[in-house]
Parts: C-alpha cells; structure tokens; sequence
C-alpha cells in the first residue's frame, strides 16, 4: 500500500512540473521596457506603465507589436505610502496618457484598469 501511494505521489508530482512547463510558451518577444517603464504581461498583452511627477503613460503591446489605443479608455490607482490618486488615461499617439501632479516613486503601487475594444484588463504595477 505504501509502494502504491509512493508511486501515485511520485506520478502526481512528475505531472504537475510537466503541466508547468507545458504552460510556458514563446511568445517570439521579450517583457523589457523599451520606454523606462514597469512591464507586466496580462492576456497576451504587454502593458507598460511610465509613472512620472507630471505624466502616466501606459503603453500597450500586442505580441510585441504596439496596440491600436486610439479608441481605448484606463483608469489608473495610484497607491503611494496611504495616499490614493486615481487617474484617466486618454490616448495620445501610441500610448494612453494623463498629464498633471502625482505623486509616484520607488515602491508606488499602480493597478491600471484598460478597456480596448470593449475587453477590460486589470494589470498591477509596482513602480522601480
């Protein structure tokens, strides 16, 4: 019984870490900033968020091909230290854009809530 609980443990385990590795998959792209952001990936999508003291700007890439933002809409929270700044992004060129006085730094918290083609994506931020 012993020998058979082993074997059952041991078959779960060697699946599981397949199931794992089976989950990564090549996106033929790479997660690095390429305008100083924070890049965090949801739903295939790249969105990459630039937070400064006088604009946000969040840049979103498809398969690591830049998304059509003309007719997206984002909120962005920002969470500094106990301060809350929620923000509208609009789009501005190839990116969604507010201009204005925020307070951001090292360890800011930002969680974007981006419609595109009535799709809404939550994507979270921790600001370097």
């Amino acid at each position: 019984m012993k020998t058979q609980a082993f074997l059952a443990s041991v078959t779960l385990a060697l699946a599981g870490s397949a199931f794992a590795a089976g989950d990564k998959h090549d996106h033929a792209h790479e997660h690095k900033p390429l305008h100083g952001g924070v890049v965090v990936e949801v739903k295939d999508m790249d969105y990459e968020l630039v937070a400064k003291a006088t604009v946000i700007q969040l840049y979103l890439r498809d398969h690591g091909k830049p998304a059509d933002v003309s007719k997206a809409t984002a909120k962005v929270t920002l969470l500094t230290g106990t301060e809350k700044q929620e923000v509208e992004l609009k789009p501005a060129g190839d990116k969604l854009e507010a201009t204005g006085s925020f307070k951001v730094g090292p360890g800011t918290k930002a969680v974007a809530v981006v419609t595109v083609g009535g799709k809404p994506a939550t994507a979270r931020f921790t600001v370097k």
